[in-house]
């Protein structure tokens, strides 16, 4: 067998070389010098996020890494490109949305998500807001085509931020006559009759969540012209009974926080044409020892009921800042291990 001469084996060596290097061409370099951000701050976002390097070449990039990683890189870089093509904006959250999206397992049909799809894009008169995650994504879908959509899992996942977006957008295309924002009233380890003020003061501070995300989605005096006449209600949950809701956006809130007997009394006040999104997070319930959450029992109960729709959020669905996604994960660590000691034999 010929051995193999100094020439060939540097040709074969600079070929493994160029092997593991993905070289991605972009046609506007103005739009490549948002995309890269100031400074290069969200190329090195990418770099650090996916363990590889990108070396600008002009209006190229060529990345460096291992095979699987490239591909990644490859994918969010023309995700976000394809963004700004569009007119759309590309934050740090776009930028760590795209990477969570490209790095998630492929969906049923082989696809993958996309933070500058259209298709699953939610415009209100402030902002247009794209799903930062694949399970983002199939949330707002289903918000779309189902009358009753569960939205579990931790803070920070965008449960009731793309609810009420979701809501917002239908009063404003005319689909439903007005916007219900529910919340039970249920202390954290606050008392609310030391509290000042009246009873719409006591309560107001566990709506004001609510309130936030109606001021990112319209201008501040639609939503005061809207609260007025009855559009958009904000209200704690007990003042939903005896009611019936038709033509209404529904939003219940922190829905871990509600009985058995609540639960069952705002999914029945339902009425023609409405739609109704119930978020919470049954790792915080904030009820007294002893009672069962009402979400809790309508997760059991509902399963497989047509019309209902259950998606479950996790960690890497957080989209706040990046440390919230590592404290989620350390306390649901602990929570596993507490659980593990629990089973153990003595």
């Amino acid at each position: 067998m010929p051995q193999q001469t100094s020439d060939s084996k540097a040709k074969s060596a600079e070929n493994s070389k160029k092997d593991k290097v993905t070289i991605v061409e972009f046609d506007d370099n103005h739009l490549l010098a948002q995309l890269v951000g100031e400074h290069d701050r969200y190329l090195a976002r990418i770099e650090q996020a996916l363990d590889v390097s990108v070396a600008p070449r002009g209006n190229k990039m060529a990345i460096s890494g291992t095979k699987e990683n490239r591909v990644t890189v490859k994918k969010v870089m023309l995700d976000l490109y394809s963004r700004l093509e569009k007119g759309m904006e590309v934050t740090e959250g776009e930028v760590d949305a795209a990477i969570r999206m490209a790095s998630d397992l492929p969906a049923s049909d082989g696809s993958r998500g996309s933070v500058s799809e259209t298709g699953n894009m939610i415009v209100t008169k402030r902002r247009r807001i794209t799903p930062r995650s694949t399970n983002q994504s199939y949330y707002v879908n289903s918000l779309r085509q189902h009358e009753l959509v569960f939205g579990l899992g931790p803070a920070g996942t965008g449960k009731t931020y793309l609810a009420v977006a979701n809501a917002v957008a239908m009063l404003i295309q005319n689909q439903v006559d007005r916007i219900i924002l529910a919340r039970p009233a249920v202390e954290a380890g606050e008392k609310l009759g030391f509290l000042p003020g009246d009873m719409r003061d006591k309560i107001d501070p566990y709506l004001r969540p609510l309130y936030d995300a109606l001021y990112d989605m319209l201008p501040a005096e639609e939503v005061v012209k809207r609260l007025e006449n009855g559009e958009i209600e904000v209200a704690a949950l007990a003042f939903m009974r005896g009611r019936t809701l038709s033509n209404s956006a529904i939003i219940l809130d922190e829905a871990q926080n509600t009985t058995p007997v609540q639960m069952k009394m705002l999914l029945t006040r339902m009425g023609e044409n409405s739609r109704m999104a119930v978020t919470g997070d049954l790792s915080q319930v904030d009820l007294p020892l002893g009672v069962r959450s009402g979400l809790q029992e309508a997760v059991h109960i509902l399963k497989g009921v047509k019309g209902v729709d259950f998606i479950n959020f996790g960690e890497t669905d957080v989209v706040r800042h990046p440390l919230v996604t590592r404290i989620v994960r350390a306390y649901g660590e602990h929570e596993r291990e507490k659980k593990l000691n629990l089973k153990k034999p003595d």
